[in-house]
């Protein structure tokens, strides 16, 4: 496995790969990877397919995290990680550090103006323009045939697909389901910094989620099913709730009255210092046009 630490050196790995005509295919991550990453590195190489390249990403981004968020404490343990992309067959990786990727002079940034500020965006002012900007950075560097981003992050998925659409970026985006621990809680590298008591607590947002996806056939509102499942979290003492909202599954518009489409559920708490995030597309009875 190629380790590149320089735009340079990536560059010139996934020229010579191109010279033989072998498609690459990127998955961007922060690191501290988990089975969730390492299912999205699976899915990376069934669409290169068995000619084709992977490419990871290892970068703690700094422009998406906002004042106080937890960049500094963010879990690292890049030996590890290598480690890890190597058992899956990954074939190289890019591991930059921040003076490599953000000239201290630069002026430019990429963002989706209306799905940027709502959601996690309104929770989180300037993550998405973060997010927007380092993904079209590393698009432009590895010039990747597709990508693969996992759907744990629903918002950022369709802020990267609205981006490549805007931008005519000839780039596949490959959506990746959600891996779950055994009690429901979705794989996060965040997950290592709850506390016990707070690990335990924070198996409630699956069972939010579960209970909602049982009754959204059922003819109910949008909005007594927002409050049914944000009653659920506020019955768990330790949880914080930030945010639950019920969006079109395909837009991310909003939604009201009784569900006739598909449907997702997005949820936003806090156990102690952690911000962890979730979500579940839930489907009516019959859905309708």
């Amino acid at each position: 496995m190629h380790i590149c630490r320089t735009k340079a050196a990536i560059r010139t790995t996934i020229s010579d790969w191109r010279a033989t005509g072998a498609p690459v295919v990127l998955v961007p991550t922060m690191g501290f990877l988990h089975d969730g990453h390492l299912s999205l590195m699976h899915r990376a190489r069934e669409r290169a397919g068995k000619d084709g390249r992977v490419v990871a990403t290892i970068f703690v981004n700094p422009t998406q995290f906002g004042p106080g968020e937890d960049l500094d404490s963010y879990p690292r343990d890049e030996a590890r990680d290598f480690d890890l992309l190597r058992g899956v067959g990954v074939d190289a990786v890019f591991a930059p550090d921040a003076r490599e990727i953000y000239d201290p002079q630069a002026q430019t940034i990429v963002e989706t103006t209306e799905l940027a500020r709502v959601l996690i965006g309104r929770l989180r002012p300037g993550h998405f323009r973060g997010v927007a900007t380092i993904v079209t950075k590393l698009f432009n560097i590895i010039r990747p045939d597709a990508a693969v981003f996992g759907e744990k992050d629903f918002q950022q998925l369709a802020v990267i697909r609205t981006m490549v659409r805007d931008l005519d970026m000839d780039i596949d985006i490959i959506g990746a389901p959600i891996m779950r621990e055994a009690d429901g809680l979705a794989m996060s590298s965040r997950n290592v910094r709850l506390t016990p008591a707070d690990r335990a607590a924070a198996s409630v947002l699956a069972r939010a989620l579960d209970e909602a996806q049982s009754m959204a056939p059922t003819g109910i509102t949008a909005s007594r099913l927002r409050s049914h499942v944000r009653a659920r979290l506020e019955g768990e003492p330790r949880a914080q709730v930030q945010s639950v909202d019920i969006r079109d599954a395909a837009s991310l518009d909003s939604v009201s009255g009784p569900l006739t489409r598909p449907a997702v559920i997005l949820l936003a708490v806090k156990f102690g210092t952690v911000f962890l995030i979730d979500n579940r597309v839930v489907h009516p009875t019959k859905e309708t046009s």
